[in-house]
């Protein structure tokens, strides 16, 4: 495996959807339009899909329904959505990643990495060239693996990673792995985050003064 030297020593790593990227109109129509198609409760399906993997969601919200036929219109959907769906980045987050050192950060998220791609093409965000997705791992948010990865990839230990996260399902995958946990965009705390920012906006200064670059934002 390919090791990503790191800057100044200490990594941060971004969860992507309402971390980075405003998406939560875009998920819960992606996933109304998913339980029309089957005549389910679109208010209760993204109540489940907001706390777990998609498949741990059909098996509770239509355990009667083949799950590789719901993924395959999951990912049609969530694949249409990267073309025509309207979104964009929070505040703040192009000159927060713009100002960072590009070996000192890595993107680590639930969604698959063509999407996010697609995503940050259209709202302009910089990609890492570390960036671990779905496909990565065997296990999910809230497991640690996705950011242990990371830092592997980065070649840093996880006491020297900072995680930037907005959901407690990302939160205490990072607790677990033994990292620095800030909460961002959310009006109150995740349980467990060290710290907690309502806006990515507020969190950057001392993000970049994390990771040794303070001085080069100028957001």
């Amino acid at each position: 495996m390919r090791l990503v030297r790191p800057g100044p020593g200490k990594c941060v790593l971004f969860d992507v959807d309402g971390t980075l990227i405003d998406a939560v109109d875009n998920q819960r129509r992606v996933w109304g339009t998913w339980a029309g198609r089957y005549g389910l409760d679109a208010a209760e399906v993204y109540r489940v899909a907001l706390r777990t993997r998609p498949m741990e969601t059909f098996a509770e919200v239509a355990p009667d329904r083949d799950p590789g036929e719901c993924l395959a219109l999951l990912h049609e959907l969530e694949d249409d959505d990267v073309r025509s769906g309207v979104y964009g980045a929070f505040a703040g987050a192009s000159e927060l990643l713009s100002a960072l050192p590009p070996r000192s950060w890595a993107l680590v998220t639930s969604n698959y990495e063509h999407r996010v791609r697609g995503r940050f093409a259209r709202t302009g965000l910089p990609v890492p060239p570390v960036l671990v997705d779905a496909a990565a791992v065997d296990e999910g948010k809230p497991s640690p693996v996705p950011y242990l990865l990371a830092a592997e990839r980065l070649g840093v230990r996880p006491e020297d990673c900072l995680v930037i996260e907005d959901a407690p399902s990302g939160v205490e995958a990072g607790l677990r792995a033994g990292m620095t946990v800030w909460g961002v965009n959310t009006p109150t705390p995740a349980p467990g985050v060290h710290r907690h920012f309502p806006a990515l906006s507020d969190a950057a200064p001392e993000i970049l003064a994390f990771a040794g670059a303070s001085a080069r934002y100028s957001g």
